[in-house]
Order: C-alpha cells, then structure tokens, then sequence
C-alpha cells in the first residue's frame, strides 16, 4: 500500500474563509495568500492578513524561509478548525510572493472558477 496522495491547495482567498463556506472544512487542503502581520519563532505561528481578514498559519514544517513582516506570502496546507470556530492553516509549503498584485490575484481566482463552472456544463 502506497502513502494517501497528497491534494492540491484550492485557491481561496482569505474573506471566503468563513463557517459557511465550503472552503471551510477541516482537512482541507488550501491555497492562501496574505501580508504577514506577525510571525513567532517560539511558536511557530504566522498571522496573514488581506482584505481585512486574517487566518493563523502553523509554520512549524517549512524550512528556509525568511519571514519578514509586511511582506507578502503564500501557504499550501490543510485547514484544521478548533474550538470556537477557529481555523488555522497547517503549512507544508511556503514561499513570498512579493510583487504580487493581490487585487489581480483575486480577479484571476474568480476567472478561473468561472472558467471550470463553463467547462463542467
């Protein structure tokens, strides 16, 4: 028997990450992206923040990242719901993407949803 295949991180931007989402599901496996608010070293817990929104990301598995505040970055991982409703983004990947327009960026996620919905029909 081989290990469970890892999934693709659904793209999502961090306003639809609310209780009646369907993004919002524990085990998810997700996409976020956000400027990083404020990262522990001790904890390994990093908060990104875009349109208002932020979501807690646990660093604890990547290596070899710089993280710098009021930069930009995307996670890859799997959201994990605790008490009270609060999610947290289990990382495996990390990576800055500074320079990236997150005002485009949203418009492309939207666009590419909207092309899958047409291809489907």
């Amino acid at each position: 028997m081989g290990s469970p295949a890892i999934k693709p991180g659904i793209l999502v931007a961090l306003l639809e990450l609310e209780p009646s989402s369907p993004f919002f599901k524990g085990g998810q496996s997700l996409r976020v992206t956000g400027r990083l608010e404020i990262h522990s070293s001790e904890s390994a817990i990093a908060v990104i923040v875009d349109g208002g929104v932020t979501l807690r990301v646990d660093t604890q598995h990547l290596r070899d990242i710089n993280f710098r505040i009021s930069s930009i970055y995307q996670f890859i991982g799997e959201l994990k719901i605790q008490e009270g409703n609060q999610a947290i983004l289990e990382a495996r990947i990390g990576r800055n993407v500074d320079g990236m327009d997150l005002n485009l960026y949203h418009q492309s996620i939207q666009l590419r949803r909207k092309f899958e919905a047409d291809s489907t029909k």
